[in-house]
């Protein structure tokens, strides 16, 4: 193991990935033939940018509080007034190999625990997956959170998104989920879908076909901005700890796999939603 906080370089014939540690863990680029799929860093903030891992919990959690066998629990509130995206995605990870990243849960959740991230790169997909080791029973949410650019290249159409879900979560005017499951609406979408039948793929047209699959079986689909569109695998809903946590228990960790395959030179001309 290291100590080290430096950015993991991944490479493949025709692909190059960063993986930065010290910025929450997450991947910084991924550019294929030269082409950079993802948001690059921005000013508003490490929400905003890559792809990265969200734990224990993903999404919103209401108002920062949640009840976990019988104890009510406060969580600062990363975009008041409510809880978001975790805890690790924010601070510095360290590198145990050249393809894994671990973080230990800090204080602003209530119980203790660790999470470790380990990357394979090849000339036609990335493979990423998350393990949540528990030091007492907690409950929890795994996801990634990554910002696909609309436009690879200047003059190029926008990318299309297709995907299929049974369901989709109604959201109150908070933007979380109430419970209520009904079938999924036309984008644009700021939603959770579950029930996914058929796996979400990106096109930008003659560019690139990007196939994203994954373990977890909850899904948030942001394509409410202009730049970029956000297609989230989630082990449990916005607001999970709340509506349908996991129990990951001391000696039985919770792990979860995402994929991304792409085919060059594919692409249908269309816009996500």
């Amino acid at each position: 193991m290291t100590d080290g906080m430096g950015p993991l370089a991944l490479e493949a014939p025709g692909v190059r990935a960063t993986v930065l540690p010290a910025d929450g863990g997450r991947l910084g680029s991924l550019a294929i033939d030269g082409l950079e799929l993802l948001v690059p860093r921005r000013a508003e903030g490490p929400v905003y940018w890559g792809s990265y891992p969200m734990a224990p919990w993903a999404g919103r959690i209401r108002h920062g509080t949640f009840t976990f066998r019988g104890r009510e629990h406060q969580l600062p509130l990363g975009v008041p007034p409510h809880a978001i995206h975790g805890v690790v995605f924010d601070r510095p990870w360290r590198v145990v190999d050249p393809v894994t990243i671990a973080i230990e849960l800090d204080g602003r959740w209530p119980f203790r625990g660790r999470v470790t991230q380990r990357f394979a790169l090849a000339a036609d997909g990335l493979e990423v997956s998350m393990t949540l080791e528990a030091d007492e029973p907690m409950p929890a949410v795994l996801g990634w959170h990554p910002w696909f650019r609309r436009v690879l290249a200047e003059g190029d159409p926008p990318l299309a998104l297709t995907f299929g879900a049974d369901e989709m979560l109604v959201l109150d005017a908070d933007g979380i989920p109430t419970g209520e499951r009904v079938p999924p609406s036309s984008g644009p979408w700021d939603d959770a879908f579950t029930g996914i039948r058929q796996q979400p793929v990106i096109e930008w047209p003659g560019r690139l076909r990007l196939a994203i699959s994954s373990t977890c079986p909850w899904l948030v689909v942001f394509t409410v901005p202009e730049h970029a569109a956000c297609v989230e695998p989630q082990s449990g809903p916005p607001d999970g700890p709340n509506l349908a946590p996991e129990v990951v228990e001391p000696g039985s960790p919770l792990t979860h796999v995402m994929r991304w395959r792409w085919t060059r030179g594919q692409g249908t001309a269309g816009g996500a939603g």
